[in-house]
């Protein structure tokens, strides 16, 4: 994959047909052994003097995984710093057993929209770069806590009101069923739409730091090093040692 410069077209096309805010979403662990599938949403805040500027920290986002571990870590700080509103979705190993992997990444995609429409009032000021912002500061994150998954009632008037001003891209083939926020999944996204990649950074430090907190649990396993992902030392540690809480049985029963 060419390591291109990404701009802001989408955003600014989705802008001009009425949407007040993109906000753009990715997932990472979807494929690991151990532990959560987690997502990740991102509503960025553009100032021109970033669009402008060609050495700015905003023309280095891109996929997460084109990136290294050091310069994905400056650019989560860069990106939380600017934006309206991040958040991260998570559905543990457990759960990815008993729902499958596909619904368990839909899940995680809806949790962290939710939070973000929490978060974003409905009450904005227009912005010169065509995007809006809160009336008030709504750049705190969400962490470990899930939350409801449940899509809102139709009359609670804040959601309702902030759902019609959102438009969701969310990277791959699938959207989230039956939601109240009008939305695109896009192939590929994460190399053609920033803000996918964006939260494609933002999901996958999370992911990575947690994983390395789990290790302190899990020491067996080293998921600080492969983060649950299927590897050589992983599946030996996993014959050694058997499964541990975090892990996902049906992945992992043709190694048992």
């Amino acid at each position: 994959m060419p390591n291109r410069r990404m701009n802001l077209n989408y955003e600014n096309k989705k802008i001009k047909e009425g949407f007040h805010y993109i906000i753009g979403c990715d997932e990472v662990g979807r494929g690991c052994l151990a532990g959560p599938v987690v997502a990740g949403a991102v509503i960025l805040k553009l100032a021109e003097d970033e669009m402008v500027n060609q050495n700015s920290w905003f023309h280095q986002i891109r996929d997460s995984k084109l990136l290294s571990a050091k310069k994905r870590k400056e650019l989560e700080s860069k990106i939380k710093e600017n934006s309206i509103a991040w958040a991260v979705g998570q559905v543990e190993a457990n759960e990815i057993d008993e729902i499958n992997i596909h619904q368990a990444t839909l899940k995680a995609v809806r949790i962290a929209v939710e939070k973000i429409l929490n978060l974003v009032s409905s009450e904005t000021v227009l912005y010169h770069s065509g995007l809006t912002l809160p009336a008030v500061a709504l750049c705190e994150g969400w962490d470990l806590e899930s939350g409801n998954i449940d899509s809102r009632a139709s009359g609670n008037d804040k959601n309702t009101k902030a759902s019609k001003e959102m438009f969701l891209a969310i990277d791959g083939k699938f959207i989230i069923p039956k939601f109240h926020v009008e939305q695109e999944a896009v192939v590929d996204g994460d190399n053609k739409i920033i803000s996918i990649a964006a939260a494609s950074i933002v999901a996958k430090v999370y992911r990575d730091e947690l994983m390395g907190e789990l290790e302190l649990k899990y020491p067996k396993y080293n998921f600080a090093k492969h983060k649950g992902y299927g590897t050589l030392h992983h599946r030996k540690a996993i014959l050694q040692n058997g499964l541990s809480d975090i892990h996902r049985k049906t992945f992992c029963k043709n190694l048992l």
